[in-house]
């Protein structure tokens, strides 16, 4: 293929490349302009989901062989511009909450929308890559930026403790990743997809076996699944609420798409090798995620428990290998993407008659008598969240349960019915908390 049909299927990542490039030089003229910037590059992303959208159709209209750009390191098939739509959706939507909130916690600087911007390019290549290397490129641009967003408000002790516990764990998860990576290329002879998948098509080795669970592992920490979550609730916690908003939606479903794509493609042929390791960090996931929140009384906190849950339940339409599963697991995404944004920006109108954001369960006690509308919409995104019908969060759930029994995936099914009742209390519990317990009134009225 040419180089201009090479360009022309990675229009959304030139897009927001150039422009990012643009609105740095402009924030380094003007630093002052931060919201303007912001709107300037939730514009951008509007551009580039449109490119997305557009190449889209042309991938369902053409050949796949048509799809394939700069000699099969990347893709752009119809998997690929669903995922980025989201990316960029969840993206701009964090960037349209951000401004208000860094303005009042002193925190609000140019460089934000900017770094937002280069965290949607590497998510872009996340979710086109088939080659280990452009794999790894795109995961590590948008960690790189990543890193910066957590500890972005730099007076604020607990955003630069984020970004530290952030960094290090990270580092620690690119690390087993590169590994298995390493293990993968030396016994298969490629990092392209579909020549690792056509090598695993038999018998494979104990050595191939562990790049198999190094490169799942490493993945996973991205994705914050059990047992590699520990970084979530503290990183959530500490980061500025926009930044955890923004790292509970888009790089979610950056990893989540990559997951999806390299367990398929590459690993495809090997299905029973992979299919127990899903099923185990699904369940703990679920579990964990469950009871870990239970006991929170930061709200923060609590969400980011509920992250790890929600991958646990999309990790189940993963783990039946099916046509049936992958659909599921995509539809629990968009519908969590949603749900999880929502539930965040509901956070952020909580502050104090000083000014002051509220996080914490206490501060929400009596919400409904203090701000009845934004306690309703809280209610409504934890029910979704918990998966009660008929809101969205249900269909979710009730489409991977499908697919699960489907695949003959019963006992899993059973399981993670059974743990989403427990995962139901502490949804219920800011239910509660916001209509039936007493609260200080101190909540602005808006």
């Amino acid at each position: 293929m040419s180089m201009n049909h090479d360009l022309a299927l990675i229009a959304p990542e030139l897009t927001l490349s150039f422009a990012s490039l643009a609105l740095l030089l402009l924030a380094a003229w003007r630093s002052d302009w931060g919201r303007l910037i912001s709107l300037l590059a939730v514009g951008v992303l509007v551009i580039a989901g449109w490119s997305a959208a557009d190449l889209w159709i042309a991938a369902g209209d053409g050949d796949s062989a048509l799809t394939v750009a700069f000699g099969g390191l990347l893709t752009a098939d119809g998997f690929a511009q669903f995922a980025k739509l989201l990316v960029y959706f969840a993206a701009a939507i964090s960037l349209l909450i951000a401004p208000t909130f860094l303005e009042k916690a002193g925190a609000m600087r140019a460089e934000y929308p900017v770094l937002v911007l280069l965290a949607a390019v590497g998510m872009g290549i996340m979710v086109s890559a088939t080659d280990l290397l452009t794999l790894y490129v795109g995961l590590e641009l948008n960690s790189l930026a990543a890193y910066v967003l957590a500890s972005f408000a730099r007076t604020d002790g607990r955003s630069a403790e984020a970004g530290l516990k952030y960094f290090v764990l990270g580092a620690l998860a690119s690390g087993i990743l590169l590994y298995g990576m390493s293990l993968i290329y030396g016994f298969t002879g490629s990092t392209d997809f579909h020549a690792i998948g056509n090598a695993m098509s038999g018998e494979i080795g104990i050595g191939l076996l562990l790049g198999l669970i190094f490169v799942l592992s490493g993945l996973a920490f991205k994705i914050s699944a059990a047992p590699f979550h520990m970084w979530t609730p503290d990183v959530y916690e500490g980061a500025p609420t926009p930044v955890t908003a923004f790292f509970a939606s888009a790089p979610k479903v950056a990893a989540t798409a990559l997951l999806i794509r390299i367990t398929i493609e590459a690993f495809g042929n090997q299905i029973a090798a992979w299919q127990q390791i899903i099923i185990v960090v699904s369940l703990m996931s679920i579990i964990i995620g469950a009871v870990g929140a239970i006991g929170q009384q930061n709200l923060k906190r609590l969400l980011a428990y509920s992250s790890i849950n929600n991958v646990g339940f999309m990790l189940i339409g993963l783990a039946t290998g099916t046509e049936q599963g992958i659909a599921g697991m995509l539809v629990y995404l968009a519908i969590y993407v949603l749900m999880t944004l929502g539930g965040f920006i509901c956070l952020m109108q909580l502050k104090g008659s000083d000014g002051t954001m509220k996080e914490n369960m206490s501060d929400i006690a009596g919400l409904s008598k203090t701000r009845p509308a934004l306690a309703a919409a809280f209610a409504v995104f934890m029910f979704s969240l918990a998966g009660i019908p008929p809101l969205f969060g249900f269909w979710g759930k009730l489409v991977v349960f499908n697919a699960a029994v489907a695949a003959g995936l019963f006992p899993l099914a059973v399981i993670g019915i059974a743990a989403s009742v427990i995962g139901a209390f502490y949804y219920l519990k800011v239910v509660k908390t916001m209509y039936f317990d007493d609260g200080d009134d101190d909540m602005i009225v808006e």
